[in-house]
């Protein structure tokens, strides 16, 4: 259960009330909510595969600013030349997809973000690595790292993991 000052906080970051949510999949250091988990399938049956949802402002202004520098492109790019971190990306695919598939099969293997084959959304990528920690989203863990050092991050981010 989710509490419902978690909610409140919330749907004040998204500036609308969310929908789904299972539950706080990361807290700020400070104890803000930063990404939610939510239901494989909304309250009115809609399909929504993205299980992993960055709820926090600073994060989803962050994120679309390392979008929009061109960074997803390399990302992707990277992927046909270094075999390594396509197999660590599938691999983390292959956990998105079965975490939610364990809550509710959708019949498909869109996970959200571009994996396994591109990278297509930071923000997907950044909210599951932030909710499962390092090691699991290689390309969530590189957007947070890239992030930790800036300012702005003090207090969202916990700069001695996400580095």
């Amino acid at each position: 259960m989710v509490d419902q000052a978690d909610l409140d906080a919330v749907a004040q970051q998204l500036g609308r009330e969310p929908r789904g949510v299972l539950e706080i999949a990361y807290r700020c250091p400070n104890g803000e909510p930063a990404v939610v988990k939510t239901s494989p399938r909304l309250p009115d049956g809609t399909p929504f595969p993205t299980l992993y949802y960055l709820t926090h402002p600073v994060l989803t202004a962050a994120a679309s600013r390392l979008e929009s520098s061109g960074l997803m492109r390399e990302m992707t790019d990277r992927l046909a030349q270094d075999p390594d971190l396509a197999a660590a990306y599938l691999r983390a695919h292959e956990s998105f997809l079965a975490e939610r598939d364990a809550i509710e099969p959708l019949g498909t293997t869109f996970t959200g973000g571009g994996m396994p084959d591109r990278v297509k959304c930071l923000h997907v990528v950044m909210a599951h690595s932030l909710a499962k920690g390092p090691g699991v989203n290689p390309f969530g863990d590189e957007a947070l790292a890239l992030l930790a050092a800036e300012p702005a991050m003090a207090g969202i981010l916990d700069s001695a993991v996400w580095r």
